[in-house]
C-alpha cells in the first residue's frame, strides 16, 4: 500500500513541478547567500584596512554596517523563501495530496 502511494505521488505532474521549482529557487537563494557571506569573509581576509576605516568622526568602522547587512540579508532571504513556500509550495502540495487521495 505504501509503495502504491509513493508511485502515485511520483507520477503526479504537480509533484514534478514542485520539485523543480523549489529546487531551482532554493539553489538561487543559496547562491546569493553564499555570494554575500563569502564576499564578506573575503573582504575580511584581503581588505582589513577598508573594514577598519571609520565611517565618520565616531568609532564605527565600515565592518560594522557591512556585517549588519550580511545578517539582515540572511533574514530577508529566509523571509522570501518562507513567503514563497507558504503561497506557491503549499498550494502545490495540497493539489498533490488531493489528487493522491482521490
Amino acid at each position: 500500500m505504501h509503495d502504491d502511494l509513493v508511485q502515485k505521488i511520483k507520477s503526479d505532474p504537480n509533484y514534478h513541478q514542485l520539485v523543480k521549482v523549489r529546487s531551482r529557487f532554493g539553489w538561487a537563494l543559496t547562491g546569493l547567500m553564499m555570494l554575500v557571506y563569502y564576499g564578506y569573509i573575503l573582504l575580511i581576509a584581503f581588505n582589513k584596512e577598508f573594514l577598519a576605516t571609520k565611517t565618520g568622526d565616531g568609532v564605527m568602522t565600515w565592518g560594522m554596517p557591512i556585517g549588519l547587512f550580511v545578517i539582515l540579508f540572511t533574514v530577508l532571504v529566509t523571509g522570501i523563501y518562507v513567503r514563497r513556500a507558504n503561497k506557491q509550495y503549499d498550494e502545490l502540495t495540497q493539489a498533490i495530496h488531493a489528487r493522491v487521495q482521490a
